[in-house]
């Protein structure tokens, strides 16, 4: 009912501009009135001269039957939008009266004949929409203009969302899916495909390289510690074998990262492939991965992380719409520009997104066309009803002024001719 309200209230306060249609329908009224005041004071003069002027008979028929034509589409048009003289009388005030009909046909009509499905998806296919809209999104200045209005928007949303709704969303949608994944499984799938073709050598020769630093760096540490372990033995030969040590690890280790058929590096690959094949079919790993995620959500939950993420989430994206240098608002502009520019250089691409958008057309169409003209229908029965009379005469009761001029003058010609026919079945 609010939206038969604001439509309402919209029809009853429209611009001033449309006094000017009642300005127009004012003079011609007065024009129509003031012709058939006229055609009454022909008549009464050619009535109160017509015996010393017999000639008079021709314009008293005509003022006669002009009056009469003139109050006959008073009449006529008055009906329409109101009672004549105020006056109660039968099949008048036709628009007011009927305006429940009136808003039940305008409906039925607006829906059987313009909200059919194969006028609308037929006007829009006339149109490719995916390239209109991807050009313009190609144009920087309108994704920026797009992206300004998604950023600035966004710590408003945010202030609207609490704790509570954060909660909801978690538990009725991201936990439960989450607690379906197969954390093992998905492990293993990505050390699979993070060894294919040799992905992970570069991350080795890494590690490799690391791990000869860390040694280098630490030899006085693992001295001392070896030194510990072995209290029975002097220092110097504690720091010999501790040299020769580290130096023969560190010799292993730049051959292993000189040689890319090395042996130890065969062994890591397969110690790597044996762990993502355990990782994805044998049950411990994967049982165990399943506690652990269980873990981590039931942490979760009882951390109350929730006001959390939300806190630092509105921090970070007011700070970032602050900026001039919006990381939020640059990511979004790139997004809308990439996409205009791909679905530009795709026809392929733009005759699926048309059908796609007709498809959504014609199945809206289909399901709300009965609900578009019923708020139409309500819409005009929730008018006001001398109001919406007057509205109507205001925008067309200029024109059915013209009937009434139209019908003076027909009237007198008609009153003239039916004089003739008089005078010459007489003689």
């Amino acid at each position: 009912m609010s939206a038969v309200s604001d439509e309402r209230a919209a029809f009853e306060h429209r611009p001033a501009g449309r006094d000017d249609n009642r300005d127009r329908l004012r003079r011609m009224r007065i024009t129509a009135t003031c012709l058939l005041a006229a055609m009454v004071a022909l008549l009464l003069a050619c009535v109160a001269w017509q015996p010393e002027f017999s000639w008079l008979a021709w314009p008293r028929a005509f003022s006669e039957a002009g009056a009469v034509g003139a109050i006959a589409d008073w009449y006529a048009v008055v009906a329409l939008f109101r009672h004549p003289l105020g006056l109660a009388i039968p099949h008048t005030a036709i628009i007011p009266r009927n305006q429940a009909r009136i808003a039940e046909s305008l409906g039925d009509f607006i829906e059987k004949h313009f909200l059919t499905p194969d006028l609308i998806v037929g006007r829009l296919s006339e149109h490719n929409a995916a390239r209109a809209l991807s050009a313009w999104l190609a144009h920087r200045e309108n994704s920026a203009e797009i992206a300004s209005g998604i950023v600035d928007s966004l710590p408003r949303l945010l202030e609207r969302i609490d704790e509570s709704d954060v909660a909801s969303c978690f538990e009725r949608f991201v936990l439960p899916q989450l607690a379906r994944v197969d954390v093992s499984r998905m492990a293993g799938q990505a050390m699979q495909v993070m060894t294919e073709g040799g992905r992970h050598r570069p991350l080795l020769d890494r590690g490799l390289t690391v791990v000869e630093r860390w040694l280098t760096a630490n030899v006085d540490l693992i001295k001392a510690k070896f030194s510990e372990a072995s209290r029975f033995t002097p220092a110097p030969l504690d720091a010999y074998i501790v040299n020769k040590f580290v130096e023969g690890i560190v010799a292993l280790i730049r051959e292993v990262a000189a040689s890319p058929d090395h042996e130890l590096r065969r062994q890591f690959d397969d110690a790597i492939a044996t762990l993502s094949f355990k990782l994805q079919d044998d049950a411990g790993p994967r049982r165990f991965g399943r506690l652990l995620l269980r873990d981590c959500i039931r942490h979760f939950r009882d951390g109350a992380y929730y006001g959390v993420l939300l806190d630092r989430a509105r921090a970070r994206l007011v700070a970032d719409a602050a900026s001039e240098t919006s990381v939020v608002h640059a990511l979004i502009e790139d997004a809308l520009v990439s996409l205009g520019k791909g679905v530009a250089s795709e026809p392929s691409l733009q005759v699926k997104l048309n059908g796609w958008w007709l498809d959504i057309a014609e199945g809206l169409v289909l399901r709300y066309r009965h609900r578009l003209s019923g708020l139409i229908a309500d819409v005009v029965k929730g008018w006001d009803a001398r109001e919406v009379g007057a509205k109507i005469e205001a925008e067309i009761g200029r024109d059915l002024q013209f009937i009434r001029i139209n019908g003076t003058f027909v009237g007198g010609i008609a009153g003239v001719l039916i004089h003739l026919c008089v005078l010459g079945v007489a003689r």
